[in-house]
């Protein structure tokens, strides 16, 4: 069996309300208007029965709720998410083992309200946050309750990145050009949200957090040696800020506590970086992902990650913690 952990859909009735509330949503928003399998079931489950034992965990693909809509609706659109994801895996088991709860995080108490109705009335096996909440970082304390609340449930959060063209490669410039914010931002975002949650404390407070991070951890298993013994060294290079006190105080290396996160192997088919992951988390932190249905080709990815999954020089117990091992520990699954 292979469980894909990180792949997207829109319920039915929820993507009727988007395009009432964001019909002409820029950049992602153009994206998912023309994806067909992300409302499409029939598609979709003829290109899930091309990879035989194959079943995925739902999650609500972009743009974020909060950014799709201001707090007098986000609220009502995650709820009207949550409840369709829940139904599409009631009535299709055997195609969506679970889903993963969205949150309206421009209303952080709705999001923490969200949170709880999800997973004990509908059966979460987890929320998806993005990088950033419509611009705000996710160490604020607003958001506290929202990562103590998956810490309790000890179930992990879904980590996506969001960025937009309207976030500026250049000081001198408005915006993004040539989709760099998409091929390079969104990389970056996810490891600044990770290194955000690192230095904020967040994993000496709540040591059992897990947090799945889409594409293999993004930036960090490439730059370990920033990450490691570049960080080492914070304080060094900053005159305003007594970071060498709060590298003293952390009870870890840097490098130590991005390697709990855990990552998904949503690289499009790169066999480089998947083996670059996968010796910086180690087996027991990956799960297998596509990123379905954002492919160029229907299937694609999922294909694609199978190959290079199947051509790792690893045992067959550590390809099948990959394949379903860890998504079935992690998201408390029952074994076939």
């Amino acid at each position: 069996m292979k469980i894909d952990v990180f792949n997207h859909i829109f319920p039915e009735r929820f993507f009727k309300t988007m395009m009432e509330v964001a019909p002409g949503h820029k950049d992602m928003g153009k994206r998912v208007r023309n994806v067909p399998t992300l409302v499409d079931l029939n598609a979709r489950f003829r290109m899930m029965d091309k990879f035989g034992e194959y079943c995925q965990v739902l999650s609500l693909a972009s743009p974020p709720l909060e950014v799709l809509a201001g707090p007098e609706t986000s609220p009502l659109l995650a709820k009207m998410a949550n409840d369709g994801m829940a139904e599409l895996v009631e009535r299709h088991p055997d195609r969506f083992i679970g889903f993963v709860a969205s949150l309206p995080m421009n209303d952080p108490e709705a999001a923490a309200g969200e949170m709880h109705r999800a997973i004990k009335e509908l059966g979460a096996r987890g929320v998806q946050l993005f990088s950033n909440a419509a611009g705000r970082p996710l160490d604020e304390p607003a958001f506290a309750s929202i990562f103590e609340g998956m810490a309790g449930y000890d179930l992990p959060l879904w980590l996506h990145p969001a960025r937009g063209a309207n976030f500026p490669d250049y000081l001198s410039e408005e915006k993004s050009k040539y989709e760099i914010w998409w091929a390079f931002g969104w990389p970056y975002e996810t490891s600044a949200a990770m290194a955000r949650m690192v230095f904020s404390g967040l994993f000496d407070r709540l040591p059992n957090l897990k947090v799945i991070t889409h594409h293999m951890g993004a930036m960090a298993p490439y730059f370990e040696g920033r990450v490691g013994y570049g960080w080492d060294q914070l304080g060094k290079r900053s005159s305003e800020e007594d970071y060498a006190g709060l590298r003293k105080s952390m009870k870890k290396r840097p490098l130590e506590y991005f390697k709990m996160f855990y990552a998904d192997t949503a690289l499009f088919g790169s066999l480089s970086a998947t083996k670059c992951g996968l010796d910086f988390f180690g087996a027991d932190h990956v799960l297998f992902a596509s990123d379905y249905p954002f492919d160029p080709e229907d299937g694609l990815y999922i294909r694609e990650t199978i190959r290079v999954i199947d051509k790792l020089q690893i045992s067959r117990e550590e390809r099948e913690q990959i394949y379903q091992g860890n998504a079935r520990r992690l998201l408390k699954l029952q074994a076939n």
